[in-house]
């Protein structure tokens, strides 16, 4: 049996149910929950490796996302990529965080989050991102933002084709430099 199988039937599960336990992930897989304890000897590991598992799945298309021109508008392109990406991980994303510190959770968007640490980067040195806070900072704060949209969603307080909207317009106006 392939750790992919059990990977993807725990994104699958866990993408339909935060609190999938591991006898339905298992059975999503096609494996007994032995053959799961054996790859993943807890739950937190096994949602870890599920998250890190989307995540990758999600490369690709977030590598593919034009971030020429300016950084403000590939930032904008960025976010609706990334957003869509989350959405579709939102309730895998509760499962992490339930048994996850934040800094594993943090430690696994280390790819998305350099991505937007480079733009960040790029953004300052045109002029048009803050400079005042470290680039690390404002990483953090679109991280955090996307996952208040999805918190928000989760909770009914926010429509789907909204988020993306609301998240471009909270970063951009976080990254906007100081007047004066």
């Amino acid at each position: 049996m392939s750790i992919a199988v059990i990977l993807q039937a725990a994104v699958d599960a866990l993408s339909r149910d935060p609190d999938a336990g591991v006898s339905e992930i298992a059975k999503v897989a096609g494996v007994g929950r032995v053959t799961v304890y054996g790859h993943f000897p807890t739950r937190a590991d096994l949602v870890a490796a599920a998250l890190a598992h989307a995540i990758g799945q999600a490369h690709p298309g977030l590598e593919d996302v034009d971030l020429t021109g300016d950084p403000r508008a590939a930032l904008t392109r960025l976010i609706e990529s990334s957003w869509q990406v989350v959405d579709r991980s939102r309730s895998l994303l509760i499962a992490a965080q339930d048994v996850l510190p934040p800094s594993r959770i943090l430690d696994l968007h280390a790819g998305p989050a350099g991505r937007v640490g480079k733009l960040v980067e790029r953004g300052r040195d045109e002029g048009v991102f803050r400079t005042d806070l470290p680039a690390e900072w404002l990483v953090g704060v679109m991280h955090s933002v996307m996952h208040h949209a999805a918190d928000e969603l989760n909770a009914g307080r926010l429509a789907a084709g909204q988020a993306a909207t609301y998240i471009a317009a909270t970063v951009l106006a976080a990254f906007r430099p100081p007047a004066g």
